[in-house]
Order: C-alpha cells, then sequence, then structure tokens
C-alpha cells in the first residue's frame, strides 16, 4: 500500500495493527480507491492505477496488501488502454505515456508543472533536474524540482525514472534505484554511462 494513503488512514503512526484496525482502514482504502481501479503486476512487485472519471490520478508502488486488493482485470476503457501500453512498454516497445490520459488533482502549481515537464521526456532520454528547473521558469528552485520528483504520484507513466542529476549521478527513485536502471536499460539508455548516487549530488 502506499505509504501516503496509508498516512492518510492511520494517523498512530507505525504501530501493530489488530483486526478491527485492518477492518476499518480496509473500508476507507476501498472507498477510496472506487471501483475503477486495477493492480498491475510487475517483476519485482505491482503497482495500482486508479482512474477518476476519465482520466488516470495515481499509479503507485504497492508495499501493503493487508488492507485492500483491487482487480487484477481492467474494467474500463481506458484501464484497458493504460494496461495495453504498459504491456508493450514492458516488452521493450517504444510507447508514448502521453497516449494515457492523466491528472492529478492534488499538488501545488509548483509540483503540478514539474510533474508536467517531466511527462513530457521522450521514450529512451533522460533530463536533469537543473534542466526542469530552467524549462518552468524556476532556475534556482533546483531542490525544490527533486522534492516534486520524489512526490510524483504517477509513477512510470509521468517517467520520473528519466530524471537525473546533472553531472551524470542517477539520483533517487521511489521504486529503488535498481528498478530505474531496469527502466533506463529497457528504453535503450546506456545506463552503465551514470552513477549511483553518493554523498555528493548534483540535482
Amino acid at each position: 500500500m502506499n505509504k501516503r494513503l496509508f498516512k492518510a488512514f492511520v494517523n498512530m503512526g507505525e504501530r501493530d495493527l489488530n483486526s478491527n484496525d485492518i477492518e476499518q482502514i480496509s473500508k476507507h482504502v476501498a472507498t477510496y480507491y472506487g471501483q475503477e481501479n486495477l493492480r498491475y503486476k510487475l517483476h519485482i512487485g505491482y503497482i495500482d492505477i486508479i482512474q477518476k472519471h476519465a482520466h488516470i490520478s495515481e499509479i503507485f508502488f504497492n508495499d501493503d496488501s493487508r488492507f485492500f486488493e483491487p482487480p487484477s482485470t481492467p474494467r474500463t476503457d481506458l484501464l484497458r488502454k493504460t494496461k495495453e501500453i504498459l504491456d508493450r512498454y514492458f516488452d521493450g516497445e517504444p510507447v508514448d505515456f502521453r497516449d494515457i490520459s492523466v491528472k492529478i488533482e492534488d499538488g501545488t502549481d509548483f509540483q503540478k508543472s514539474v510533474w508536467e515537464t517531466i511527462h513530457q521526456i521522450p521514450h529512451g532520454e533522460v533530463r536533469s533536474y537543473q534542466w526542469i528547473a530552467e524549462q518552468i521558469g524556476r532556475p534556482k528552485a533546483v531542490r525544490a524540482v527533486g522534492n516534486a520528483t520524489g512526490n510524483n504520484p504517477i509513477t512510470i507513466v509521468i517517467p520520473c525514472h528519466r530524471v537525473i542529476g546533472s553531472n551524470g549521478n542517477l539520483g533517487g527513485y521511489g521504486g529503488g534505484l535498481e528498478l530505474k536502471r531496469q527502466l533506463l536499460s529497457l528504453e535503450g539508455y546506456p545506463v552503465k554511462e551514470l552513477k549511483s548516487k553518493r554523498k555528493v549530488f548534483s540535482l
């Protein structure tokens, strides 16, 4: 389960949950997910895809299945299209994620501008945090761009794995650096030229 989503329903912090806690949280999560959602299997786990109205509003790595199991078969045309594009992508086919209708309802104007810019990065290419800051007209806000990238609510489809440090550092990634390497490699990017994140990291 997405950690931010977990915190939205569990205010008591990290602790053992009894069966009643799990039952109550499960009801809240099921209501949050609604009927239009999909669990998509990756080779290292799962991502949950949430559709609200006519758009995909969230895609996140699932790390806790205690509370709700979304269906694994898409129930809407948009979810079917999203699954088909992801299937093609993971089969190694170049795809344009902009063919998937997305709309982020939460987030600041600054964050949305960062996410929109990331959404434009072509398949098989990378851009730096500095480049994104310049594109949105905030060249000194590089660290804030990094924070916004880390809070991207639509992983893979808004391809934050294509954002790296200006000095060639691989940077961070919500799904883990190994997955970031794999995604870039899948797209044909020369990952070996990138450096792993170190103590000194230039955004």
